[in-house]
């Protein structure tokens, strides 16, 4: 998936947050607030765990489609885009993950 669809899609999503709830999945969520996107969040990560240890190719992409959709919905409602999540990524490329885990515990975070 191109960095060009992701952007697209929290394009749409966040104008999707202006529509009105009765027309609009997404602006239903939004509606309901962060609590009920995070639970649709978890309930989408559960499912990917479950087709990951299942095996299904299929599943595995399905569902983790799913937990990606919903994951820029909830980056959406806190007015943050694929392109924050794409600067911090590029920021850690060719960086070590050991290393990378060893400095976010003397920042605390």
């Amino acid at each position: 998936m191109s960095d060009d669809v992701l952007q697209e899609l929290g394009k749409v999503l966040a104008e999707r947050r202006q529509a009105d709830p009765h027309s609009s999945y997404v602006a239903g969520l939004h509606a309901e607030g962060i609590d009920r996107i995070l639970r649709k969040l978890g309930e989408e990560c559960t499912e990917t765990i479950v087709a990951a240890k299942n095996g299904e190719r299929s599943a595995i992409i399905y569902e983790t489609a799913d937990l990606w959709f919903h994951s820029l919905v909830m980056l959406s409602h806190c007015g943050l885009s694929p392109d924050d999540i794409l600067a911090e990524l590029a920021r850690r490329s060719g960086r070590s993950g050991l290393d990378e885990k060893a400095a976010r515990k003397t920042t605390g975070d």
